[in-house]
Formats: structure tokens, C-alpha cells, sequence
């Protein structure tokens, strides 16, 4: 699971320019009220829109019922429409959800927040992708879940339940999104419920990004019946790292039960051991009992009324990862839906030597590329004084020489050691160094890595083109396959650029 990890960081101000230039390459349209269509991007995120209320009224044919995707309807205090964009190549799918009017009075407040949860990006969640504000209206949208959501398939099934197997993929993955979220500085979700479990095109459960930001800058938190939210809620209206857990312990009863149980009575049957009353019998029996009693007492544990007492995120990844007994079967299979087939999308640029190796994402190939290279693509980027060439300057140096040595000779944790000692001292900064050791990383299986450092690379050389690549190798490796296509494609643009006589290479 070490892939999952997160792989965003901090953003510096710094790097808030280097990223300008890819929330500019994203943008679907410039919008229709004249507003610059990289101002979302001021956070530094790749790929974060502000979109304008024309973009959405076009992609929902106009908010029309006939696109709403809320589980209750028009009824919903905010809606949920699907839609699709217009106007890209691919006609993306996006899911919108539209605020009631002034539950956001200040624009700015709901773009803070909405930049806040545009920072997170992981497979586990439904990933916000951008938000419109546009006079009273508010609107935040996300990439789309074709497959339902958890509820529809536990409570309202049609064709088939959900096996034990991929409800122990939901707990643990859901979990994973939380752990995720908390890592990142964002450990608060709203009105977690079956209902914010979402399935993607390949059956895999993700967390939608919705409950990350509240209903409204002032109002409730959550919306569902209150016999499902935390006691401390109930006491004092504030929602803490603790309530999300005791909604987690909502969600696995759902999972064991196959119904929509309010807490106090599932108490009642966790406290009396009854788990095979618990059960669902839909199931038919088709459940290991021993991994069931672990989701019960995990259940019980989340539930528990005092919020001290109940366990952190890392608590839950660590009980529910060993449960995992189909880790081979695709959740398409176990959902019972086709696969979802998507066509390798087609390069808009030709591509380079370095280009065709990060597309067919060969490491060999990339390393000989890179210690052919060697450290041409650094010139300019350093401006040393005499002053600077000191014992520490040499020693770093010398590091860096160490580096280049392990890493011709494919001893990459040597390489990944010798260039962090001259990274780390911080005098003289070289995006090779940061290239290769992205590439050190993705051979020792650390794509997280890797992608931090490739991204470093771009700061220090906002136009380098093989800071984009070794993005991309990192993306795919990371399984982001449609963000890995993006980067390889602008990667392959600046080349062009750079062919043409433009900067960059």
C-alpha cells in the first residue's frame, strides 16, 4: 500500500509560479465573465480550475433535473448534478454540486476552502477539480463516479449484493482516504455515510471530496438524521477528528449489516456479541466469521461514546489491511460491473527519445538518458560567489560526485543518500540532481518520492521538460494514469517550444 501514499506537499511560494503554467494548460475555457482563467491557481495546484457559471450551465444542460445524481433528488439541501465539459477533447464527465443560495455569503472564504480541498489529490477520493463562484452562486466540482455509491448498492440493489470481499475493500480504502486526509492537515469530514462512498469506472470505492468542505460556511454539518450523528455533536455542534471516526463506525455497520442501522440499536446487539444477528443475510452465509468479528469490534471501538476512546485513522488501515482476502480480483469483478476500457490517449506532440521512454515507462532507458545528459540542462541555474566556495561548498560538491558514481553504476540507495547530503546543505540547487534522484526512487519503488522530487525539479526550472516527464512516470506509477497522459503531453510541448527557439528543453 506504500503507493497510496500521500504525494502532494506543502506548497512554497515558490512553487506557486511553477504551477501556473500547468493550471493554465487545463483550463477547459476562459470564462465567460472575463476572469483569468489561471486565478484558481494562485494555491500552486496543478490542474485546480475556476470554472465560470457558463462552463457548468453548458456541461449540466443548464442544472437540469434530468442530470441530478443526489441520491434524494431536487429535495437535497445541495444538489448533486453530473455533467459533461463541452468542450475539452475528451468530453470529460464531472460531478457539481450546487450550493443553496448564500450558504457561502463571502466568496473569498468558500474559494479559501475550496483551494484547501483541491490540494488533496489520492486515488482513494472523488478529487475536487475546481469550483465556480459567480455572483450568489457556489458550486464546487469533482471528478465523476459512474457506479453509484455505497448505499444505492447495500440498500437498494437490484441485480446482485455486494460480496464480503469488497466490503472489506470499501472499510479499508475509505479508511485509507481518511488517514490520507489527516496526513494532509484536513482530518475533518462531514456527515461521513454510505451516501459520500462512491464507486469509479473500475469498481474501486473512492471518498468523495464533498464532505471535506461543510454544507455552509456557518450551518450544520451534517444533514442526516441525527440518531446517526456523534454524541459530542449532538452536545456541542462542532465536529472534531473524533466524530469522523464515529461515522466511520457508522459506515462498517452498514457494510456488516446490509442496512442502515442507527448506532444505539447496533450497540445493543455489539454489546450482547450478537454478530450473526448483525449480519447481513444477503449474504447467505458467504462470510469469514473471523474477519467479521475483527469489522465488528473495529465497529464498536469507533462508536465508543467518549471520542478519546475511540482509535485514530493509522489504527484503522493497520486493522483492516490484513482482512483483505481477493487482493487479486479487480472491484469490476466483485461489483459485478463490464470493465471499463479506455483508450490509450494519443500524444499531441511528438515525442523525443527521453518522451517515448517516459510513454513506455522504461527506467533502463531513462537512466541512460540521464547519465548521458549529465548536468548540461543545469547551466544558469546556479550563480556562485567566491565567497560561496568554501570547505562546506567542496564537501557538498564531492557528495554530488559520490552521487553521480553510485547512480552510472546503478547502486541507486547510494545515489538516493550522496544527493540528499547535497540537497540538504541547500547552497547550490541543480534540478539533475533532483531528476535523478526522482529516478533512484521510482527504481527502489518509492513513487511518492519520486514525484516530489521531479516536482522540485520543475520549481527550481519551471520549463524543463524532463521535470514533466519523470512527473509522469511517477503519475503512472502511482496509477493516476489520466494526469500521467496530461504531463507527458505538456513535457513533449515544451520540447516543441524549446525546437522552435522558445525556452526551456
Amino acid at each position: 500500500m506504500g503507493c497510496c501514499q500521500s504525494f502532494f506537499f506543502r506548497v512554497t511560494a515558490s512553487q506557486e509560479k511553477a504551477y501556473l503554467h500547468q493550471a493554465q494548460n487545463h483550463h477547459p475555457s476562459q470564462p465567460a465573465n472575463g476572469k483569468d482563467p489561471a486565478s484558481a491557481a494562485s494555491s500552486g495546484l496543478r490542474g485546480f480550475i475556476e470554472f465560470s457559471l457558463a462552463d457548468l450551465k453548458a456541461a449540466t444542460n443548464n442544472f437540469s433535473p434530468e442530470f441530478i445524481v443526489s441520491e434524494s433528488g431536487e429535495k437535497a439541501p445541495n444538489v448533486v448534478y453530473k455533467g459533461r465539459l463541452q468542450n475539452q477533447d475528451n468530453r470529460t464527465w464531472i460531478a457539481v454540486k450546487k450550493f443553496t443560495k448564500l450558504a457561502w455569503p463571502d466568496p473569498k472564504q468558500f474559494a479559501d476552502e475550496a483551494l484547501g480541498v483541491g490540494k488533496l489529490k489520492h486515488k482513494r477520493l472523488a478529487n475536487l477539480i475546481g469550483y465556480c463562484c459567480d455572483g450568489d452562486e457556489r458550486l464546487l466540482v469533482a471528478e465523476y463516479m459512474p457506479n453509484d455509491t455505497l448505499a444505492k448498492h447495500l440498500f437498494h440493489w437490484e441485480n446482485q449484493t455486494i460480496e464480503w470481499a469488497l466490503r472489506l475493500r470499501v472499510a479499508l480504502y475509505i479508511a485509507e482516504a481518511l488517514d490520507y486526509c489527516s496526513s494532509e492537515g484536513r482530518p475533518l469530514y462531514h456527515d461521513l455515510n454510505a451516501y459520500r462512498v462512491l464507486f469509479d469506472e473500475n469498481g474501486d470505492p473512492r471518498l468523495s471530496c464533498f464532505g471535506l468542505m461543510k454544507n455552509s460556511r456557518d450551518g450544520k454539518s451534517y444533514s442526516t438524521n441525527l440518531a446517526y450523528t456523534p454524541p459530542e455533536y449532538l452536545r456541542n455542534g462542532r465536529v472534531t477528528p473524533e466524530s469522523v471516526i464515529f461515522s466511520f463506525g457508522t459506515v462498517l455497520l452498514d457494510l456488516l449489516s446490509g442496512k442502515h442501522i442507527p448506532p444505539s440499536h447496533a450497540l445493543d446487539m455489539i454489546r450482547g456479541k450478537n454478530i450473526l444477528l448483525l449480519m447481513d443475510s444477503h449474504l447467505e452465509g458467504n462470510f469469514s466469521t473471523e474477519e467479521a468479528t475483527v469489522v465488528f469490534d473495529l465497529a464498536s471501538e469507533c462508536l465508543q461514546y467518549e471520542p478519546r476512546e475511540r482509535p485514530n485513522t493509522k489504527d484503522l488501515v493497520a486493522t483492516l489491511a490484513p482482512l483483505q482476502n481477493k487482493p487479486d480480483v479487480p472491484s469490476y469483478v466483485m461489483l459485478g460491473i463490464p470493465k471499463h476500457e479506455e483508450a490509450p490517449p494519443t500524444p499531441q506532440h511528438p515525442l523525443s527519445p527521453m518522451g517515448d521512454a517516459c510513454s513506455r515507462m522504461d527506467l533502463t532507458a531513462i537512466h541512460q538518458i540521464l547519465v548521458m545528459t549529465h548536468y548540461k540542462d543545469d547551466e544558469g541555474t546556479n550563480e556562485l560567489s567566491f565567497q560561496e566556495w568554501t570547505q562546506q561548498m567542496r564537501d557538498m560538491l564531492e557528495a554530488r560526485k559520490r552521487g553521480d558514481v553510485a547512480f552510472r553504476d546503478k547502486d541507486f540507495r547510494t545515489a538516493i543518500e550522496c544527493y540528499s547530503q547535497f540537497i540538504d546543505v541547500g547552497t547550490m540547487i541543480s534540478p539533475t540532481v533532483y531528476a535523478r534522484r526522482s529516478l533512484c526512487h521510482l527504481l527502489c519503488d518509492q513513487p511518492d518520492a519520486a514525484l516530489r522530487d521531479a516536482m522540485q525539479a520543475q520549481c527550481v526550472y519551471p520549463e524543463w521538460s524532463t521535470a514533466f516527464y519523470m512527473q509522469a512516470v511517477a503519475l503512472a506509477k502511482l496509477d493516476m494514469h489520466k494526469d500521467a497522459a496530461d504531463m507527458l503531453n505538456e513535457a513533449a510541448a515544451l520540447e516543441e517550444k524549446r525546437q522552435r527557439g522558445g525556452k526551456g528543453s
